[in-house]
């Protein structure tokens, strides 16, 4: 099994600043994309960023210049770096990749928990 681990979420005022990790654990041959979703209020899940394995990063236009997605291959670990932050941001952060398993396999999806993000006006 692929588990994926989310650490720090927490509560931060308006403008102020987090750093989320993700780490994926387990039998893995290959991880492709990982990536961050999260679920606003009244909306659907929502891509926040995600990033390819030679580094290629792709954003919501809502947090372009503000967010900044990274990964770090030998540790299988992704961070979102997100600064200054609004109200409107406030979510529960759900880190993904996609990974296979074993040479003979397909890739498919894996999805950690998900770590809470509140930003207070």
């Amino acid at each position: 099994q692929v588990q994926l681990v989310e650490s720090g979420g927490g509560l931060v005022q308006t403008g102020g600043s987090l750093s989320l990790s993700c780490a994926a654990s387990g039998t893995i041959f290959w991880i492709s994309f990982m990536g961050w979703y999260r679920h606003l209020p009244g909306q659907q899940r929502e891509l926040v960023a995600t990033i390819s394995s030679n580094g290629t990063a792709n954003y919501s236009d809502s947090v372009k210049g503000r967010f900044a997605i990274s990964r770090d291959n030998s540790k299988r670990t992704v961070y979102l770096q997100m600064n200054n932050l609004k109200p409107e941001d406030t979510s529960v952060y759900y880190c993904y990749c996609h990974a296979r398993r074993k040479l003979s396999e397909y890739g498919r999806e894996y999805w950690g928990q998900g770590t809470q993000v509140t930003v207070s006006s």
